[in-house]
């Protein structure tokens, strides 16, 4: 017999922040009666030995580390290749605002694959492998696990069975600021697609030139309501304006 609502696969820096989740609450409740599922997995288990780092420094210069291609690849494959089929999830700062409507879809699907993004955040060729990109809001968090516990939560209230009652939640968080720009880091061209020539380069005022224009592109192409200045946050795929 089927159940009533997806399972849950998580791939996470730190997979025992959802012990808690399958043990307590609504969503403990609903794994205990078979409703959900919520399997969380250790990114690290797939660099193929642990002398291989889940980061790198970025080309073209800047603080921090970003998530490498290759141990995200691999994790996401092999987790989609034994799981019931679904969508995939990359929780970003840069995604569709997480809303209801959201929430509801995702309900009806058999597997949610949810990654959890850490440090300053992924190599532009990781977004790819995945369905559709999520935020539950215009803030920063220290990584995607929060969200993905947000979303877990959201999803379970509407599966049938999992309260006593229907119930609804929503989200509407955000702050001024723009999307960020593409980055990339080793290796310099991975599964046929290079790194753009300019983060090679050495010449940071072309390097800042070329992130100014992407981010504003970006920007504008997935949150055109933070270029005009409407706060009321974006709409994610399937969802209406003020769904959230």
């Amino acid at each position: 017999m089927s159940r009533p609502g997806p399972e849950f696969h998580v791939i996470s820096l730190f997979p025992e922040m959802f012990s808690p989740a399958s043990l307590c609450g609504v969503t403990g409740k609903a794994v205990e009666r078979g409703l959900v599922g919520l399997t969380a997995y250790q990114l690290r288990d797939f660099t193929g030995g642990s002398i291989h780092p889940v980061d790198d420094s970025p080309y073209g210069g800047g603080p921090g580390m970003l998530m490498k291609p290759e141990p995200v690849f691999a994790a996401v494959e092999q987790v989609s290749s034994t799981a019931p089929p679904g969508v995939s999830v990359l929780l970003t700062p840069q995604g569709r605002r997480f809303g209801q409507k959201a929430a509801a879809r995702l309900a009806d699907e058999k597997r949610v694959l949810l990654f959890c993004g850490r440090y300053e955040g992924v190599d532009e060729r990781i977004r790819p492998l995945f369905d559709e990109e999520l935020s539950i809001g215009d803030y920063v968090l220290s990584g995607g696990e929060l969200a993905a516990l947000v979303i877990i939560d959201a999803v379970t209230r509407l599966v049938p069975g999992a309260l006593g009652s229907d119930e609804s939640t929503s989200h509407e968080s955000f702050s001024d600021g723009r999307l960020e720009y593409p980055q990339y880091t080793r290796p310099a061209v991975f599964r046929g697609e290079a790194v753009p020539d300019v983060l090679l380069s050495g010449n940071h005022a072309e390097i800042e030139r070329w992130r100014r224009e992407q981010s504003e592109r970006r920007t504008r192409a997935r949150r055109p309501d933070l270029v005009a200045g409407d706060r009321s946050g974006g709409v994610g795929r399937g969802e209406e304006p003020g769904d959230d």
